[in-house]
């Protein structure tokens, strides 16, 4: 995708930062580490992500969604096990005193991803055979290995006490989706399977933050759980539409390989049809955005799940830095329900038609981080080519997720052309299209600077136009240019970003 080889993602940051996309947060006081703030086009990028996740996979399927309190008491993390079981294992060099993620210096040294459940005496084990050194100073000399609790206290009220908070910012968003279920599920009048979806922010007190927000202390979360009879794990979704629909599934230690659904259920690659068609589901959504089907997997995840998972993968996807991790794919069980019924003394359980008595529903869940996202999708399209003397970079973003649908420019500002220029753009607008205006500078630079950020279409009005009502519209990716009528606009620029017709059609 670039020309030089300066790792893609340090290119990007770099890049992302002095167009004011993404920024370290506290910026003019040297920032902090693991938090980040985002500019006008990145907040479009994001929502962008959001409101299509909301569309494609929430709406779509029915699901009915909420918006949690970021700060839970101390008895939700209780129930959870994040209080006990919420850990990353830390190692101090003896020299610099530098603090790391043991499992991640093993990680790199070996190249390879380290159990999230190794035992913390086999990491000792393999920094020293390794003889992996301090990335600070080098020095091979560490303190032992031990695990330290992720969760980010917030004590509130006049009598918090810091040293014993009773309150925490949510780790994960999913866990009020759990605390809500018995009130939605009322409240809804919708019957199992039932789908809760949730976007928010979440907290984690990473030891290191690093590859931006692939590690980041504050970070968004898209979770959707499908809560649902056990029993009838292969029922309630359209089987007939799934079921010869390929996943590219990665066993555990093996190299992944796409499997039908209807043979994945055959082999009990997963627990069930129910299972196999949301994973479908979400595969479909990032083809949506052009991602080749070979360039993302599910990774099984083995002896390494979540302590909570009966079934577990990492939704990966391809980049030039290698797979990263975007989606967690979870078969909860009734673990939440359950935990949370003890802990509160509260009874969670669902007796619906035909029963003959209550159940505690499970839950399958698909938890997406949505800065982690943001930040692959724009690795993917980012492109940097050279062209004679002059060097071009722009994003190749798929329509849904670019900032402005297209852009408007007048060629110069005078004879009418500006004011023109003004009327198409109210047209769009008007049309429920979201469209940017640039008068400033060369129309080659105007070019320049939306292709920067990713828009697929820029409509230039010129002389010709105020004799016959037509406007130049190019293309961001191929450069070529075609004629329209004004009229027609509306109609067209939306018909090119549904991908009803492609511009060569035009």
């Amino acid at each position: 995708m670039t020309t030089n080889q300066k790792p893609i993602i340090e290119e990007l940051a770099v890049f992302c930062k002095k167009k004011g996309f993404v920024f370290p947060s506290s910026e003019i006081y040297g920032g902090l580490a693991g938090f980040y703030d985002y500019g006008p086009i990145g907040v479009k990028m994001r929502n962008a992500i959001v409101s299509y996740w909301r569309a494609a996979l929430v709406e779509a399927n029915d699901f009915v969604e909420v918006s949690g309190a970021q700060v839970l008491p101390k008895e939700v993390f209780k129930a959870s096990g994040h209080l006990e079981n919420f850990n990353d294992p830390l190692i101090q060099c003896k020299k610099c005193h530098s603090l790391h993620r043991a499992d991640q210096l093993v990680s790199d040294k070996l190249k390879q991803v380290v159990a999230e459940t190794i035992p913390l005496n086999e990491l000792e084990a393999l920094i020293e055979k390794h003889k992996i050194p301090c990335p600070k100073c080098g020095t091979k000399e560490f303190l032992p290995v031990k695990q330290f609790n992720m969760m980010v206290s917030a004590p509130i009220g006049v009598e918090a006490n810091a040293n014993d908070p009773g309150t925490f910012l949510r780790p994960e968003a999913c866990q009020n989706i759990f605390l809500d279920f018995d009130r939605l599920y009322k409240t809804s009048r919708k019957k199992l399977p039932l789908g809760i979806a949730q976007a928010g922010q979440a907290f984690r007190n990473e030891i290191a933050p690093r590859n931006a927000f692939l590690r980041a202390r504050e970070f968004g979360q898209m979770d959707i759980e499908v809560f649902f009879d056990p029993a009838k794990v292969n029922e309630g979704v359209n089987w007939e539409e799934a079921k010869n629909y390929k996943l590219n599934i990665a066993p555990p230690e093996k190299e992944s390989k796409l499997v039908s659904c209807d043979e994945a259920l055959k082999k009990k690659m997963a627990s069930g049809k129910l299972i196999l068609y949301y994973m479908a589901k979400l595969q479909q959504w990032f083809e949506a955005l052009n991602i080749p089907v070979q360039d993302m997997r599910f990774r099984e995840q083995g002896d390494g799940k979540p302590f909570y998972a009966k079934d577990a993968w990492d939704f990966e996807v391809r980049t030039e830095d290698g797979w990263k991790e975007l989606v967690g794919v979870h078969y909860r069980t009734d673990y939440d329900l359950k935990g949370h019924s003890k802990e509160s003394k509260k009874e969670l359980g669902v007796k619906e038609e035909g029963m003959k008595e209550s159940i505690v529903p499970h839950v399958f869940e698909l938890s997406m981080g949505i800065d982690r996202t943001l930040q692959v999708l724009l690795e993917l399209a980012y492109r940097k080519e050279k062209r004679g003397a002059e060097e071009r970079i722009y994003l190749k973003l798929a329509p849904q997720l670019a900032p402005f649908q297209c852009a408007v420019f007048p060629l110069v500002n005078k004879d009418g052309l500006w004011e023109q220029s003004q009327s198409v753009l109210q047209l769009l607008k008007h049309s429920g299209l979201s469209a940017v205006f640039d008068d400033s500078g060369s129309i080659g630079r105007r070019y320049a600077r939306v292709d920067e950020v990713g828009v697929p279409y820029a409509i230039t009005i010129d002389y010709d136009t105020m004799k016959d009502s037509t406007v130049t519209i190019r293309d961001r990716d191929s450069l070529a240019q075609k004629r329209a009528k004004i009229l027609q606009l509306p109609e067209t620029i939306r018909s090119l970003y549904s991908g009803k017709q492609s511009f060569s059609q035009l």
